[in-house]
């Protein structure tokens, strides 16, 4: 009979580690006596990350005494104590490869049912002083699991674990862990699992995901773990593409259209995916920069259309240098900003040149004349910064439920109100409402970082639900570092002792490009951090995905081997190291 050896508690604690301050509930204490457990949580304890802990599906994390002793014979450790995992429930019994997820235990007078094994992250290796830590129990097949507390009740050690009741579909613990993290994902457990209604909804969608990715092109990886910003991975690297046309599109936006100098056929894009550009440079490395396809889908030609910042590099060598008939190097499209298919109402919403996407995705829906609502939404300066203002106005016509409300901030003398632009101002939850946006629609939004707040936060005003709000940042990415607190947010800049050899590892969204290091650095992952590029993570140990990125050209090496390694044109940041020059989308 499996009993409860030990009830362990502990509030959320600032600790230094590497340099920052880790705000963390691992540090579990055994409680004398008895302890109430509520649907969310145990008395006296709490989680410091709640988005990666906690919660009505993860209310009391379990692990074994058996495991204990494994893990004390394979890293040679005698310091062990109740609580040493992060565990709130001690046990004897029940190992993973035993217990099944939707098993039902009454423990003392609380009834608690199985749905999930844990998901380890970096802050499991700093409780054990051991790095690998969250690879070692993924791997090990040793996890432990969570618990939903289905009875409220109170529990103490020395109780039993009596089993109440059992899911129709059985699959243990250490199955549906080792079914999400190790290389093979057979559909038929895939599908078991999923009929296992004890099941967390995020393990769900991961399972799904995973499902979903057996009937699209095989590119490896793990689309149960994949974040979306790695979701379209393509092929790395460039390809010498031919100007065929350069427009003037407003003042200071001008198109590029590319071909292939054989006119070969180019890899298609989906509407909403950018290339990126390498552009040499006399005094230094070449200049890394993403630009959307602003035209039609097509397999013939990109079109590409860049505004003229008055100190931008870039923008101002493809002005200044670049003529029709002129290579440039060009990737393949990549991104995840792309054009949903259903049939929920579309906003195409943007300022400046952030219209450049969403054109794409507008182009894609009148070429299929969509009958569902599409709102164009846009904020520009005036007329003269305005670009594609004629074209977005021919392919509303082409939607029967299409309509378009542009704002000037500063209109010139000769914009006119009705004819030229809607409205004098900016886009708010007033124009919103007025307009009538429904609720259900998918948002898709482009344009200078402070806009895109702005809007994020007037659509979570709305009550929209966040995952339907899909953005594009192109200076940088969304960081996730769980947990790190109290850092000041730095624009990406080179390392304090940044070498002179060593492959060259250019951050492409952040505009930085700095030798590798390998006697400073262990991973891609923490150059990028001495960079104060943004950054995406939460193992650090080749588990979890989180920091799955592009890779836009170059070849690395793994160090630690990850458990399953990326989708082809990915990369893990985390435990890689370059073994040539290496671009990457960050």
């Amino acid at each position: 009979m499996a009993r409860l050896l030990s009830v362990n508690v502990g509030l959320p604690r600032d600790i230094e580690w590497n340099g920052r301050t880790v705000h963390t509930g691992i540090w579990k204490n055994p409680v004398l006596g008895r302890c109430r457990v509520g649907r969310l949580n145990l008395d006296g304890d709490g989680q410091g990350d709640l988005g990666g802990h906690g919660g009505e599906q993860r209310a009391a994390f379990v692990y074994q005494i058996e495991s204990y002793c494994y893990w004390q014979e394979q890293l040679k450790r005698t310091d062990f104590v109740y609580g040493q995992f992060g565990e709130n429930f001690t046990i004897e019994g029940l190992p993973d490869d035993t217990v099944c997820v939707g098993d039902r235990y009454r423990i003392g007078s609380g009834l608690f049912e199985v749905t999930q094994p844990r998901v380890t992250c970096y802050r499991v290796g700093i409780r054990m002083n051991e790095p690998r830590m969250p690879a070692l129990l993924t791997s090990s097949g040793r996890p432990g699991f969570y618990f939903r507390v289905l009875q409220e009740g109170e529990v103490g050690p020395g109780d039993e674990l009596v089993k109440m009741g059992e899911a129709n579909e059985r699959m243990t613990v250490a199955e549906i862990n080792a079914l999400l993290y190790s290389p093979d994902h057979a559909r038929d457990r895939l599908e078991r699992a999923l009929r296992i209604e004890a099941l967390s909804p995020g393990w769900r969608a991961s399972f799904e995901a995973l499902l979903q990715s057996k009937t699209t092109i095989a590119r490896g990886g793990n689309a149960g773990l994949a974040p979306v910003a790695a979701a379209h991975p393509t092929a790395p690297g460039f390809q010498p593409l031919a100007v065929a046309a350069i427009d003037q599109e407003s003042e200071d936006v001008l198109s590029l259209l590319m071909r292939h100098p054989d006119d070969l056929p180019l890899a298609p894009a989906l509407p909403g995916q950018y290339v990126v550009l390498r552009l040499p440079q006399n005094d230094g490395p070449p200049l890394f920069r993403s630009y959307s396809l602003s035209g039609p889908v097509s397999t013939e030609r990109y079109q590409i259309s860049v505004k003229i910042e008055p100190n931008g590099v870039a923008g101002t060598y493809l002005r200044d240098h670049v003529r029709a008939g002129d290579l440039l190097d060009v990737s393949s499209p990549r991104g995840s900003f792309v054009l949903q298919s259903g049939q929920r109402p579309v906003v195409l919403l943007s300022a400046g040149i952030g219209a450049t996407p969403v054109l794409s995705m507008l182009r894609a829906l009148a070429a299929v004349h969509s009958t569902v609502q599409v709102f164009w939404l846009h904020a520009a300066r005036d007329g003269q910064h305005h670009p594609f203002a004629a074209e977005v106005h021919r392919l509303m016509r082409a939607l029967p439920h299409g309509r378009s409300y542009v704002c000037y901030s500063r209109p010139g003398s000769r914009d006119k109100v009705g004819e030229n632009f809607d409205a004098i101002g900016h886009l708010s939850r007033s124009v919103f409402n007025e307009i009538g946006i429904p609720q259900q629609a998918e948002v898709y939004l482009c344009g200078p970082a402070r806009f895109m707040v702005d809007m994020k936060e007037v659509f979570a005003e709305m009550g929209m639900a966040p995952e339907r709000i899909h953005v594009e940042l192109f200076n940088g990415s969304e960081s996730l570092t769980p947990g790190v607190v109290g850092v000041a947010m730095r624009a990406p800049h080179l390392p304090e002792h940044e070498a002179n050899t060593g492959p060259l590892v250019s951050f492409a969204r952040s505009g930085i490009a700095a030798h590798w290091n390998a006697s400073a650095y262990r991973s891609i992952l923490e150059l990028a951090e001495a960079c104060d590029v943004p950054v995406r993570w939460s193992c650090r140990a080749g588990v979890c995905h989180n920091c799955e990125s592009g890779l836009v050209s170059g070849a690395v090496v793994y160090g630690p081997e990850p458990l399953e390694k990326p989708a082809d044109g990915n990369l893990l940041i985390c435990c890689s190291q370059p073994t040539l020059n290496v671009v990457i989308d960050l």
